[in-house]
Parts: C-alpha cells; sequence; structure tokens
C-alpha cells in the first residue's frame, strides 16, 4: 500500500493528462482526419472504406499503473453518425507520457456495426513512442501480430497491417515519451448522435 501511495501524485498527474486529452474540439477531428488523408499508407483507405473512426489526441500515461483516453467520431459513408470514447488501464512495466491521434477504418458496414455495437475492445498491445516517431507492435482479438512505425504526420503507422475483422488502425505520433511493456485493451464506447 505504502508503495502505491508513493506513485499517487503521479498517478494523479497521469488522470489530468488523460482528461486533458479527452477534450477535443470539432476542428480537431477534420484536422486529425486530414492528417491521416495526407498520410502515404492511410489516404487509400478513405476512398474504400465504409466508416471511419477518428480520435484526434489520445492520452497515454503511466508509471507502474497507468491508462490511456481520448474521444472520437464515427463517420458512415462520409458522415457522422456518433462519437466514441476510448479508454485503457495498464498495468506493467511502464514509464513515461505519450499524446497520439488514432483512426480506425471500417471495410464494411458489418466492421462497423460490430464497433457501434456497445463496448468494443481490441486485444493486449506492446508500443514504443518517442517525440514524433513510433514503432507499436499490436496483438489484436483476431488473433496473430503486427508492426508498424510512423515518422510523423505523413507516415501514419498501421498497426493492423491491412483489415482485420474488417478494421484497419493508423496511428500519428504528436508527442511524448514512453517506455511500456504492458497487458491491457483499448476499450470504446459508441452513442449515436440524436
Amino acid at each position: 500500500m505504502k508503495k502505491f501511495l508513493s506513485h499517487l501524485p503521479a498517478f494523479t498527474a497521469v488522470i489530468a493528462l488523460l482528461l486533458a486529452a479527452g477534450a477535443a474540439q470539432a476542428d480537431e477531428y477534420d484536422d486529425a482526419a486530414k492528417a491521416f488523408r495526407s498520410a502515404n499508407e492511410s489516404a487509400a483507405y478513405f476512398d474504400t472504406a465504409y466508416g471511419y473512426a477518428v480520435f484526434p489526441t489520445i492520452g497515454k500515461a503511466g508509471i507502474g499503473i497507468g491508462g490511456a483516453h481520448g474521444k472520437g467520431k464515427v463517420y458512415a459513408q462520409g458522415k457522422p453518425v456518433g462519437t466514441s470514447k476510448m479508454t485503457q488501464l495498464t498495468i506493467g512495466a511502464q514509464l513515461g507520457g505519450q499524446a497520439y491521434s488514432q483512426i480506425i477504418f471500417f471495410e464494411t458496414a458489418e466492421a462497423l456495426k460490430s464497433f457501434t455495437s456497445g463496448n468494443f475492445e481490441f486485444g493486449a498491445q506492446a508500443t514504443a513512442v518517442a517525440i514524433t516517431a513510433g514503432v507499436s507492435v499490436e496483438a489484436n482479438t483476431g488473433g496473430g501480430a503486427s508492426a508498424g512505425i510512423s515518422g510523423g504526420q505523413n507516415d501514419a503507422a498501421n498497426t493492423s497491417a491491412g483489415y482485420r475483422k474488417g478494421m484497419a488502425v493508423f496511428t500519428i505520433a504528436k508527442g511524448g515519451l514512453m517506455y511500456e511493456a504492458t497487458l491491457g485493451g483499448q476499450k470504446y464506447s459508441y452513442e449515436a448522435l440524436k
């Protein structure tokens, strides 16, 4: 218990970072989508995907115990249909913080329906991101693993190596430095626009 309490100030800072990352403005969604449209690997997906979910800023931080949070907007055939929140709690060897943009492309209407049907979750992942360059490896719920490298806004990393179970995930590092080897999945909630 004493060990946990000694990390309490740092954990409080992590929570503040996560809350700040979740406060995305409307223009941030457009700006993030434009960044992915101009990135080499992700640009073509806009022409073929049924829809996508874009998260302008996901803040991630941890010291032994960590987490990530971000708000996103979900689009079907180019039109906004809802909002999403991504949360992640991790326990394991980790230190630092990072911010990144993420986009999830849905190949078909069925893939979008899977994402929007309730609480959707990706599997465990391990990442290393330094300032604007990132290297990531992901083991996902569909089995198998993949890797990607991001060198900034014109080189989004595809952490899913194409569509897997009808979804493809890209990230663009925005900043920060974090070491981690953690277990914990990204969970997404969805709320339809009224």
